[in-house]
C-alpha cells in the first residue's frame, strides 16, 4: 500500500537524500521518494504504522525532524508565520507556537552575536594589551556562543555519528581557530555562518510557499444542494450525482455538468489559456476552474479524487519520485565529495609542514578554510528544487510533466512525432471546398447533398449538414447505396451523393488525390465536396516554432490513406510523413528514430497512441481526455492543444541550463577559495561566503524559474 508522510523540520537537503536512501535500501520499502520542497515522504511497504519506524531513520541521520501523518490539505507551506523562516509546517498550533517562539530567541541572539562580534573587533584592533587580549576572548567567545549554539551542539551530535556534514565541519573551524588565538575569526565565521542559514531558510522557504501555491487550485469544500438547502462540506465527502452550486468567484470543487445558469470560467490554473470560457446549461465544468460573475448549479461527475484538478495535483507531485539524472547524480557526488574533500584538508594540515614548508598552526589553519568551504549544500539543494519549480511552472502553462528526467528529456529532444488525427487536426470532419458543374452553383450543391444525407448518421454527412445554411430541400425516396453513398429523388429525377464510385466518368482534375464526397443527378456530375480533417489553427505556427528551437526532425505518422496525409502535409509546410500505419508501425518508426540517436517525444491524443507514447523518451498526450494515453504520457498538455509546446520546451531548456549554471557557479567558487587558501590568499570569512553565500545565491537563481509565465 502507498504511505504518505510529513518531515517537519527537514531544511537540509543533503541529509534528506541521506534520509531517502536509508529508507530505499531498507528491506520491503519499495517507490520510495522525498519532496524537498512539500516535505512529503511517499513509499510503498505492505505493513501499516509505519511513523516509528521511519522516526527511527530520521533520527540516526538527522536531529529534530518529526514524523507526522500527510495530510492532503495540509502542506507546509501554506501560512507562512513571521519568525518561521520558511518551515513551520501543518497546522499544528502547539508546534507552531514553539517554533515561533524559538525564532524570536534565535533572532535576538543573532542580533546580540553582530554586536558582540563588532565589538571584539573594535577592542582588537585598537589595543593588544594582556587585558584587551582576554576582553576580545571574552567578547568573541559569547558572540560565537550567540550565534551559533545550536550549531555546535548538532555538530557534536553529527561527529559522534560519524556524519560529516556542515555542522560538523563548521565546529571544528571554530575549536581551531580558538586554540590558534583567531578569536574574532572565529566569531566571525560563526556570525557570518548564521546569517547565511537564516537568508538560506528564507530563500528556500519563499521558493517553497510559491510551489505551494500551486496546490491552491483545488478547493476542500464544497456547497452541497440537499431538499433546498445548502451546507457546506468537504468536497471528497461529494458522491457522484450530487447537486453543487458554485457562487462567483468560487473554484469549482469537482468536475460536473451545470444544470442551471451560465456564467464565465478562468480555466487557466488548469490549462494555461488565459481567455475565459463562456458556459451554460449543459456545459461541462471542470474542478479548479474559477468561477465569474454567474451563479452555477452543477451535478457532480465525477468524485473528488477523480477530479481534473485532483489528478492534476497528482500528476505535479508524483513528478518527485521521477528524478532526473543530474539529481541522481547530484546525490551520489554529495556521499563521494565531502569525504574527498575533508581528506583533502587533513592532507593540507599535515604534509606541507612535515615537508618543512611552514608551522602546522599555518597550514592548520589553511586546512579549516577547506574544510568550511567544501559543504555541498548549494548544489544539493538548488538542483531538486530547480526540477521542481520547472514542474511547477510548466503546470501553469498547461503542461503537466510527470518528472525531471522527462524535463530533461523535452530539453534535450531533437525530433518530434506526431500524431495527426486529434493532434495536428481537430478530429473534425469538415467540408473545405464545393465545387459545381453543368450550370449548378455550390450552394446549390451543398444544399442537395445536405438534402440527400438528411437521414445519415455517417460523419461525413453530419459535415455537409452542418455546412450548409441555405433553407431545406425535400426529397422523396430515400436510400442507402451500399459502398457508394446514399440516393434520393429530386424533381422526378434520382440524385446520389457518395464516393467516388458513383461516377461514370473519370475524377475531375482539380480533385485527383483529393477526399471527396460526389453529386450525381440523372446520372450528370453536378457537384463535389472536399472532404478533409481541419487543422488545429496553432498547428503551423507550432511547428514553425519548433523548427526555430533548432528541432531536427518534425515527423507525422498516421493510420490515415496516404493521399489525406500528403494533403495535411502541404498545408502544414515543414513536416515528414508517413501514412496507413498500424500502432506497431508507429512503434517502429519510434523505434528507429531512437536507434539513430535522436531523443525523440511523440504527441498523440488516442488510446492507439499509448504503446508509442510510453516508447518515446518523453510521451506527450493531448488534453485530460484518455484516461489511457495520459497514463501511458509523460507529460499532458491539459489545454488539449499544442500552443503551450513550444513554451514547455523553452521552459525545460531554461530549468537545465539553471541546474547546469548552479552546478559550474558552486564547485567554480569552492575551488577557487579551496586552491587560494593552499596558497595563503584566503581567510575563514571567505570561506563560509564560498558555502552559506554560494547556496543563497544558486537558490535565488533557481527561484526565477517560479516566475516564468511563458
Amino acid at each position: 500500500m502507498k504511505h504518505e508522510l510529513l518531515l517537519e523540520n527537514l531544511n537540509c537537503a543533503h541529509c534528506a537524500s541521506k534520509i531517502e536512501a536509508k529508507i530505499s535500501e531498507t528491506e520491503g520499502f519499495e517507490r520510495v521518494s522525498f519532496n524537498f520542497a512539500t516535505k512529503k515522504l511517499s513509499f510503498e511497504h505492505d505493513s501499516d504504522n509505519l511513523i516509528v519506524r521511519i522516526q527511527s531513520i530520521c533520527d540516526s541521520i538527522e536531529d529534530g525532524v518529526k514524523v507526522k501523518p500527510f495530510k492532503e490539505h495540509s502542506h507546509p507551506g501554506h501560512e507562512h508565520h513571521e519568525h518561521c523562516h520558511g518551515d513551520c509546517c501543518g497546522h499544528d498550533h502547539e508546534h507552531e507556537h514553539e517554533h515561533g517562539e524559538n525564532g524570536k530567541i534565535k533572532k535576538i541572539l543573532l542580533a546580540a552575536s553582530i554586536a558582540l562580534g563588532i565589538a571584539a573587533l573594535v577592542v582588537h584592533l585598537l589595543n593588544d594589551s594582556a587585558a584587551a587580549h582576554w576582553t576580545v576572548f571574552g567578547l568573541s567567545l559569547a558572540a560565537t556562543l550567540a550565534a551559533g549554539y545550536d550549531v555546535f551542539l548538532k555538530g557534536v551530535k553529527n561527529a559522534v555519528k560519524l556524519r560529516i556534514e556542515e555542522t560538523v565541519l563548521i565546529t571544528i573551524a571554530v575549536i581551531a581557530a580558538f586554540i590558534l588565538g583567531e578569536y574574532v575569526e572565529a566569531a566571525m565565521v560563526t556570525i557570518l555562518f548564521s546569517i547565511g542559514e537564516f537568508i538560506e531558510d528564507l530563500a528556500v522557504g519563499k521558493s517553497r510557499r510559491d510551489i505551494e501555491k500551486l496546490s491552491k487550485i483545488r478547493p476542500d469544500a464544497a456547497t452541497l444542494l440537499e431538499n433546498g438547502t445548502e451546507k457546506t462540506v468537504a468536497a471528497d465527502s461529494v458522491e457522484i450525482g450530487s447537486t453543487v452550486i458554485i457562487k462567483p468567484h468560487e473554484r469549482v470543487p469537482l468536475d460536473g455538468v451545470i444544470t442551471k445558469g451560465s456564467s464565465s470560467l478562468d480555466v487557466s490554473a488548469l490549462t494555461g489559456e488565459s481567455l475565459p470560457q463562456s458556459v451554460s446549461e449543459g456545459s461541462e465544468v471542470l474542478s479548479g476552474s474559477m468561477n465569474g460573475e454567474g451563479l452555477l448549479t452543477i451535478k457532480t461527475t465525477k468524485e473528488f479524487g477523480d477530479s481534473t484538478a485532483t489528478r492534476i495535483l497528482r500528476l505535479v507531485e508524483d513528478a518527485a519520485a521521477q528524478k532526473g539524472q543530474r539529481e541522481k547524480l547530484i546525490t551520489r557526488f554529495a556521499n563521494i565529495y565531502t569525504p574527498i574533500v575533508v581528506g583533502l584538508a587533513f592532507l593540507i594540515a599535515v604534509l606541507p609542514p612535515l615537508l618543512d614548508f611552514g608551522s602546522f598552526s599555518l597550514w592548520v589553519y589553511r586546512a579549516l578554510v577547506v574544510l568550511v568551504a567544501s559543504c555541498p549544500c548549494a548544489i544539493v539543494i538548488s538542483v531538486p528544487l530547480a526540477y521542481f519549480a520547472g514542474i511547477g511552472a510548466a503546470s501553469r502553462m498547461g503542461v503537466l510533466i510527470k518528472g525531471g528526467k522527462y524535463l530533461e528529456a523535452l530539453a534535450k529532444a531533437d525530433a518530434f512525432v506526431f500524431d495527426k488525427t486529434g493532434t495536428l487536426t481537430t478530429g473534425k470532419i469538415t467540408v473545405s471546398s464545393v465545387y459545381a458543374y453543368n450550370g449548378f452553383t455550390e450552394k446549390d450543391v451543398l444544399s442537395l447533398a445536405a438534402a440527400c444525407e438528411k437521414y445519415s448518421s455517417h460523419p461525413i454527412a453530419i459535415a455537409i449538414k452542418e455546412k450548409n445554411v441555405a433553407d431545406e430541400i425535400t426529397l422523396t425516396d430515400y436510400r442507402e447505396v451500399a459502398g457508394c453513398g446514399t440516393s434520393a429523388v429530386y424533381s422526378g429525377k434520382q440524385i446520389a451523393c457518395g464516393n467516388s464510385k458513383l461516377l461514370n466518368q473519370s475524377v475531375p482534375e482539380e480533385l485527383k488525390g483529393k477526399n471527396a464526397v460526389y453529386l450525381i443527378y440523372d446520372g450528370q456530375l453536378i457537384g463535389a465536396l472536399e472532404i478533409s480533417d481541419a487543422l488545429r489553427p496553432e498547428a503551423k505556427d507550432v511547428l514553425s516554432q519548433l523548427g526555430r528551437l533548432g528541432i531536427k526532425q518534425k515527423l507525422m505518422l498516421t493510420g490515415d490513406a496516404q493521399q489525406n496525409a500528403e494533403q495535411t502535409k502541404i498545408q502544414l509546410g515543414n513536416i515528414e510523413y508517413r501514412a496507413q500505419l498500424m500502432p506497431q508501425d508507429k512503434l517502429d518508426e519510434i523505434t528507429k528514430i531512437r536507434e539513430s540517436g535522436s531523443t525523440v517525444c511523440f504527441v498523440g491524443d488516442g488510446i492507439n497512441d499509448a504503446p508509442v507514447l510510453s516508447k518515446s523518451d518523453c510521451g506527450i498526450a493531448m488534453g485530460l481526455g484518455s484516461e489511457a494515453a495520459i497514463e501511458a504520457a509523460d507529460a499532458v498538455l491539459s489545454s488539449g492543444g499544442l500552443t503551450a509546446l513550444p513554451k514547455a520546451i523553452r521552459l525545460a531548456r531554461k530549468t537545465i541550463n539553471t541546474i547546469r549554471a548552479n552546478i559550474i557557479f558552486a564547485l567554480a567558487v569552492k575551488a577557487a577559495v579551496i586552491v587560494l587558501a593552499f596558497f595563503g590568499m584566503t581567510q575563514m570569512w571567505m570561506s563560509v561566503l564560498a558555502d552559506t553565500g554560494v547556496c543563497v545565491a544558486c537558490v535565488l537563481y533557481t527561484a526565477r524559474l517560479l516566475r516564468i509565465k511563458d
